[in-house]
C-alpha cells in the first residue's frame, strides 16, 4: 500500500508550529512504520527521507489563493499520481481539493482529516470528493457535517516515549502551551490564577492582523503585572517534554467568546497539547468545549470547567495544586488513557483500518 498525505503548510521553523501542521507529520511518521508513506507539503523545494522511513516532499508554490493554507503548486498532481490512497489535511484547503480531484480522476480513494480551516464546501460537492472522513473528534465531524456512513473518529496521538512522567521531577505551578491567541483564553487563566500559584506560558502570538486582537500579547503582559507569570515565547521542541514533566497542572482554558467579544465558531477540535500533558502524567484542567471532553474525562483524567467561568477555572486549578493525592491520581489515569487510546501508533492503526476497507471494498463500521 502506498499512501500520500497532503498538508498545505509544513510544521517547523520553515512553516507553522501548530497542531494542524504537527498532526499530519506525526501521523505520517507512524504510518511509515507499516506502509510506504509520503508527506507532501509546500515551501522551499526539498525531498528528505526520515530514519523511520517517511519521505517528506516539499513542493514550491507558484501562488497562494489569498491565504498561506491555499498554495498552488504545479507538481502536486504528479506527487499524488501513484498513490493507492490519498489522505489530505485541512479539508477546505486548495491542495486538499486538488489532490482529491486528481485521486478521483485516477479512481484512487481520497480520504481527509479536517483541522478547522474555514471555507466553503462547494455547495456540498467537496464532501462528495472524499470516500472517508477520518476526523480528529466527534465534535470535528459534527462541525464539518460529514456523512455518518463515511465518517470515523481517529482522534490524534502523542509520542508516549518522549512525553512521559519523571518520578524524580519536582512539580510546581501551572503550564500553558499553545498559540497565544484570544480564543485560547489565556487572559482568563491569568485572572483565575490561584493566589501564590506560578504560571508559565509557552507559545508565540497568532497572526491576527487587526486591532484589538493583534494587541493580545500586550494585554496579557498588562494582566500579568505583579503576578508570578513567565512568558517563554517559542520553545524548542526538545524542551517541551521537560516543561510538562515539571508542571503541577496543565491548563487549556479555551473559549468560544473572546475577551474582545468575538464569537469563535470552531474551538479545539482535539487538543494535542492536552494529550502531551496526559502522556506526561500531568493533570489537565481545561474548558468543557469542542473535542476536549472526548479526551479529558472529568474527575478521572482531568478536570473540566465551563468556558469563560473564572470561578470554576480557579477552583479546579486550586484543587489540583492543593490536593497532591488528587493530582497524582489524575496524572496516573491520564497517562494510562493516553497509552491506551491516544498514541500515534493507535491513530495510525485506525487509519490503516479505514484504508484497507476502501481498498478491499469493505464498509466503514463504527462511524461517528
Amino acid at each position: 500500500m502506498r499512501v500520500v498525505h497532503v498538508a498545505p503548510t509544513p510544521f517547523g521553523p520553515a512553516g507553522v508550529f501548530g497542531g494542524g501542521e504537527r498532526y499530519p507529520l506525526e501521523l505520517a511518521r507512524a504510518l511509515a512504520r507499516s506502509v510506504d508513506c509520503e508527506l507532501v507539503t509546500f515551501g522551499a523545494p526539498a525531498v528528505r527521507r526520515e530514519p523511520g522511513g517517511l519521505v517528506v516532499r516539499v513542493l514550491r508554490p507558484v501562488a497562494h489563493l489569498g491565504h498561506p493554507a491555499h498554495p498552488l503548486a504545479p507538481g502536486l498532481p504528479a506527487a499524488v499520481a501513484r498513490a493507492d490512497v490519498v489522505h489530505t489535511h485541512h479539508t477546505r484547503s486548495a491542495p486538499s481539493r486538488i489532490a482529491a480531484l486528481v485521486a478521483r480522476a485516477r479512481g484512487a480513494p481520497a480520504v481527509t482529516t479536517d483541522h478547522g480551516l474555514p471555507g466553503g464546501t462547494w455547495r456540498g460537492l467537496l464532501l462528495a470528493l472524499f470516500r472517508r472522513f477520518l476526523m480528529v473528534s466527534e465534535y470535528s465531524a459534527r462541525e464539518l457535517g460529514t456523512p455518518p456512513s463515511r465518517t470515523r473518529a481517529i482522534f490524534g496521538g502523542v509520542d508516549s516515549a518522549r512525553y512521559r512522567p519523571d518520578p524524580q521531577a519536582a512539580r510546581r505551578g501551572v503550564l500553558f502551551v499553545g498559540r497565544v491567541t484570544p480564543h485560547k483564553g489565556i487572559d482568563r487563566l491569568i485572572r483565575a490564577l490561584p493566589h501564590g500559584a506560578e504560571l508559565t506560558i509557552a507559545g508565540t502570538a497568532g497572526h491576527d492582523p487587526d486591532p484589538p486582537e493583534r494587541d493580545y500579547p500586550r494585554l496579557l503582559r498588562r494582566l500579568a503585572r505583579g503576578r508570578p507569570v513567565r512568558f517563554l515565547g517559542a520553545v524548542p521542541e526538545q524542551r517541551l517534554p521537560l516543561l510538562y514533566r515539571h508542571a503541577a497542572v496543565f491548563a487549556l482554558p479555551s473559549v468560544d467568546h473572546t475577551c474582545y467579544g468575538r464569537h469563535i465558531a470552531i474551538v479545539e477540535l482535539l487538543g494535542l497539547a492536552a494529550l502531551e500533558a496526559m502522556a506526561s502524567g500531568t493533570p489537565v484542567v481545561c474548558s468543557r468545549i469542542g473535542g476536549l471532553p472526548e479526551i479529558i474525562e472529568d474527575g478521572v483524567t482531568g478536570l473540566l470547567a465551563d468556558p469563560g467561568d473564572l470561578g470554576g477555572l480557579r477552583e479546579a486549578l486550586d484543587r489540583v495544586l492543593r490536593d497532591r493525592a488528587l493530582a497524582d491520581r489524575l496524572g496516573r489515569s491520564a497517562r494510562e488513557r493516553a497509552l491506551e487510546r491516544f498514541t500515534w501508533d493507535a491513530c495510525a492503526s485506525r487509519c490503516l483500518g479505514a484504508y484497507e476497507e476502501l481498498l478491499t471494498g469493505g464498509q466503514a463500521t463504527g462511524a461517528r
